[in-house]
């Protein structure tokens, strides 16, 4: 079981992780202010000729669907939206850091990334799909959502076999990984976030993205999260832990709408969405989709 040391030494590595990317922290308060401009973003972005031209890259993918060739960062930001724009940097940002290795969890390089671009993706889709107002940091809230991953992965590498052992009585993953470590990497995820002075919001999706049904306040985008990632691991875009139920929690489901016969057409919806992307993620396409339809009652 989890000891105080354990929880101690993961704290501590929560502590010590890096800062959210140094563009990206200095445009998140400048894109909260209502008093912000364009050419405010401009004068940020102007210093990182690489994520200048990674934006243009990315914004003018088939993704957006922008009829206009768009370049410059400031036609980009008019176009896109600020959040939209804060969205883009994020991904940007966080490629590098969430393509490594993830070692207890059997991750190789790149298969934590994907999984994440897959989730928001998904989550993009479910907003539109079910016309959920306020949830404009939904991807990157998606996108995030297993960052606890690159910290806890070590520390579940060493007690993998105990993990495990719990696993197969029945345990899911997650709750497996509290029991023994004292935490899960959805509460250390949101711990990260908590460190990067995220809003309260995005805290809570990532944190309770397992155990939407725990979330007090806050919980919309948890939920959307939640759903967004089985919707991820459907189309292939994630390893599926043994004990882990891939399939959306009913009382979720049903605060949300969401119908039996939305899931595998979102779940189609998402694999398009990615080979948009593919070109500019290198992601791997034309994986065939696991239908979990049957999952969800009509009625829900």
């Amino acid at each position: 079981m989890a000891t105080n040391r354990k929880l101690y030494s993961i704290m501590l590595e929560v502590e010590a992780f890096p800062g959210m990317p140094a563009t990206a922290a200095k445009l998140l308060p400048l894109l909260d202010s209502s008093d912000s401009t364009a050419a405010d973003i401009e004068s940020i972005l102007k210093y990182d000729p690489g994520l200048t031209g990674n934006i243009l890259k990315l914004t003018n993918s088939a993704y957006f669907g922008i009829p206009t060739r768009i370049s410059s960062v400031k036609q980009a930001t008019v176009l896109l939206g600020w959040k939209r724009l804060l969205q883009v940097v994020m991904t940007i940002c966080m490629s590098p850091l969430m393509k490594k290795t993830v070692p207890g969890y059997d991750l190789p390089g790149g298969e934590l990334w994907r999984h994440s671009i897959a989730v928001s993706v998904a989550a993009e889709i479910l907003v539109k799909a079910l016309k959920i107002s306020d949830a404009d940091e939904v991807f990157t809230a998606a996108l995030l959502h297993d960052v606890g991953k690159l910290i806890l992965g070590s520390f579940v590498k060493k007690d993998l076999e105990q993990i495990e052992t719990m696993v197969t009585k029945g345990i899911t993953f997650d709750v497996a990984e509290s029991m023994v470590l004292g935490t899960n990497h959805a509460e250390v995820g949101g711990q990260i976030l908590h460190k990067w002075s995220f809003p309260t919001d995005l805290v809570n999706a990532v944190q309770w993205h397992h155990d939407p049904e725990s979330c007090e306040n806050g919980c919309v985008l948890s939920d959307i999260v939640h759903v967004a990632n089985a919707l991820g691991l459907m189309t292939g875009f994630g390893k599926v832990e043994e004990g882990v139920n891939i399939e959306p929690s009913g009382p979720v489901a049903e605060r949300l709408g969401l119908k039996a016969h939305h899931l595998e057409a979102m779940a189609e919806q998402t694999s398009e969405g990615i080979k948009k992307l593919s070109n500019i993620w290198g992601l791997e396409v034309g994986i065939e989709v696991a239908s979990k339809a049957d999952s969800i009652p009509e009625h829900a």
